[in-house]
């Protein structure tokens, strides 16, 4: 492709994978012309091994700059709705690190903005891509896999006194959650991806793990739109990490890999019924062509939607699905009721969870 976008990185930690996985793959799409970092070790370092020139501390330089097509948001999440919303003021296309705000009622303010503005925001969601996740996704869209029954969710990562040393994380304000915002949000989208809406939710947090101000531990009794039931669990405290969707159908079984940080690779399990649904999962991915994984592919289909004007891989829509379910999360916990969904203004935590 010819027409290739440059692109500015706002934050080099998740940011440095975002150049390896995402951009460097798609040279003939993208080309990282600028990075932006307060901490100029890290941008030097980082400037040093991709051989990226232009490296500012300022946003507001970025933001000026009329050569840059994309500005891709890789801060702490406390600030990524100010940099959002400035960036598509300029005119820019924007990447967004998950996740995307702090509040429905920021989402709803995001989603406003987008109308009118030139450019276009994607946030990010990388774990849809994979082998895995998107043969489990054909199987159900063909209606193969018949009526959903359950399914659960496990993200049991552990993080301790040294991931917490970093000043932002577990706290309200910087972090604005813990486990369910940092964390479980990644297999949490997966689970609605493939299973559709949720209609409510019973839920509870919990801080058992680490001394922090934001939880790191959760549980949830999910109804979908569909009918289906399903159980979420998250922790920060396993000695053994995994990332697991175990989704039960009237004709198969699908179960994730249990890779913490790419659950959407292949291997999945995929246990049909019977000989005759096999059958028809065979044919349906006979002629399969692999899917790169994570932020390769996202940004890979970020490009040809800017190209074709088609839709985006990842939306504000879904991010704000994303959002209702810790919205819900929180309401549930402090209320001891279930929080039916569609989540809006009228929600008590519509427009902050966090405690005042």
């Amino acid at each position: 492709m010819s027409d290739i976008k440059k692109v500015a990185i706002i934050g080099l930690g998740i940011g440095r994978s975002h150049i390896t996985e995402g951009y460097l793959p798609h040279a003939d799409r993208y080309e990282v012309t600028v990075l932006c970092d307060l901490n100029e070790e890290r941008l030097n370092a980082v400037g040093d091994e991709f051989g990226i020139e232009k490296r500012v501390k300022d946003f507001s330089e970025v933001l000026a700059m009329p050569d840059i097509d994309i500005i891709d948001i890789c801060t702490p999440p406390g600030s990524h709705f100010q940099l959002i919303m400035q960036a598509l003021s300029a005119g820019k296309h924007v990447v967004c690190e998950k996740p995307l705000v702090g509040s429905l009622a920021d989402v709803d303010a995001v989603i406003a903005a987008e109308k009118t503005a030139k450019g276009r925001l994607m946030p990010i969601f990388q774990y849809r891509y994979g082998d895995g996740i998107q043969k489990a996704k054909r199987i159900i869209a063909s209606g193969i896999a018949g009526k959903p029954y359950v399914a659960t969710s496990e993200t049991h990562w552990v993080r301790g006194a040294d991931y917490y040393a970093v000043p932002w994380r577990g706290k309200w304000e910087t972090e604005l959650g813990g486990v369910l915002m940092t964390h479980s949000i990644h297999l949490h989208d997966m689970l609605t991806y493939l299973m559709g809406p949720i209609a409510g939710l019973f839920g509870r947090v919990a801080t058992r793990v680490n001394d922090i101000e934001v939880e790191d531990c959760a549980s949830a009794s999910l109804l979908m739109e569909n009918g289906a039931l399903a159980t979420i669990s998250a922790t920060l405290g396993s000695q053994e990490q995994i990332s697991r969707l175990r989704l039960a159908f009237e004709n198969v079984l699908i179960e994730s890999n249990h890779e913490p940080y790419s659950p959407g690779q292949d291997p999945w399990k995929i246990v049909p019924a019977n000989d005759e649904i096999g059958a028809k999962i065979d044919a349906l991915l006979a002629n399969w062509s692999p899917i790169p994984n994570r932020f390769n592919t996202q940004m890979r289909l970020f490009h040809e939607a800017l190209v074709s004007g088609g839709p985006l891989p990842v939306t504000t829509a879904d991010a704000r699905q994303a959002l209702e379910l810790v919205t819900a999360f929180y309401e549930s916990s402090e209320t001891h009721t279930e929080v039916r969904f569609p989540v809006g203004p009228e929600a008590k935590k519509y427009k902050s969870w966090r405690p005042a």
